[in-house]
């Protein structure tokens, strides 16, 4: 995937719990990268992430301007364009860097995260937030995948422990890196469900009884997260509001959808909030709608095209 990222600060949407923004956040760590923070409620409403994304409501969102990125496999392409080294993207690993990270993000985050969620770890996790909110957060992130069977800490446990064995048995090779010897988005995606487990004192040691896995989350976190100045979201939404670069998109002939099409794009596997707007790019990596706000002005906004289902919008008689 090759694109035009445009200039800009990089201003991130996101709270310090999440382990999806921690991904990112340890990328912009990695390449030394300079950032507005901009911390958003952690469940809803966010009227102002709304106003940005027109309805995507899952963490973290990069805004370039008026360009919205969201999802964080699209978010690390748009930074690794930015700042191409250290590549997260290594052309000798690649296939296996991701598809390792899509199994990370997809499937070790499922485990990692309801482990880390068991009853008596909440003032761990969620430090002096009052039980009412803390009880808000569960009922929200249930609404994010209606019907779906959660898995419980018991299950997500036994999973976990899997998980790290097969993580460990990698190093066996002298490899310093999760897909070989080079640093690349796989260990990025396999960091941040660590991470979410290792903020939890007493949890520590699932990940301790794995010696190599534990000295390479020692150093993925070593990595820090990057130069980052607070932002209001009020002035994000100015910031959209008063930009007139935007990133060069185009539709691509053969993908099934003409240009200038009204569609929406809604995630496909949780979070299904669609976001409608007026098709403006797509390819075989990525999907791009505009659209209007009252507050925000003309945005685009970007998505990544695997996880997302696009669907032409019905005109009404």
């Amino acid at each position: 995937m090759s694109f035009a990222v445009p200039a800009g600060e990089l201003v991130l949407h996101h709270y310090p719990m999440s382990p999806f923004a921690e991904k990112v956040r340890l990328v912009l760590g990695a390449k030394r990268l300079a950032w507005r923070s901009v911390h958003i409620p952690v469940v809803m409403p966010k009227p102002d992430v709304v106003a940005l994304t027109g309805g995507y409501r899952k963490t973290p969102v990069l805004q370039i301007g008026a360009d919205i990125y969201c999802d964080t496999a699209l978010i690390c392409r748009v930074l690794d364009a930015r700042a191409p080294e250290p590549t997260l993207y290594p052309r000798a690993i690649d296939g296996a860097a991701q598809l390792l990270a899509q199994w990370a993000d997809a499937t070790l985050f499922w485990a990692a995260v309801p482990y880390a969620l068991q009853p008596g770890t909440a003032p761990e996790v969620f430090g002096k937030l009052p039980p009412e909110q803390i009880k808000a957060f569960a009922v929200d992130r249930a609404a994010l995948r209606p019907n779906a069977l959660r898995p419980n800490f018991l299950d997500a446990g036994v999973a976990l422990r899997h998980h790290l064995g097969w993580l460990e048995s990698l190093f066996a090779d002298g490899r310093s890196h999760l897909a070989g010897t080079a640093l690349s988005i796989a260990d990025f995606a396999v960091a941040h469900p660590l991470w979410f487990v290792h903020r939890v004192p007493s949890l520590r040691a699932e990940i301790d009884a794995h010696p190599h896995l534990r000295a390479w989350l020692e150093a993925m976190l070593a990595f820090g997260n990057g130069d980052a100045t607070p932002m209001t979201s009020t002035e994000a939404i100015e910031l959209a509001a008063s930009s007139v670069e935007r990133a060069p998109v185009e539709v691509e002939p053969g993908l099934g959808f003409d240009a200038g099409a009204d569609v929406t794009v809604t995630p496909t596997d949780y979070g299904f909030d669609p976001v409608a707007g007026r098709l403006v790019g797509l390819s075989r990596d990525s999907v791009t709608v505009e659209r209007r706000d009252d507050r925000a002005g003309t945005l685009q906004v970007h998505f990544p095209r695997i996880g997302f289902q696009i669907r032409k919008q019905e005109t009404k008689p």
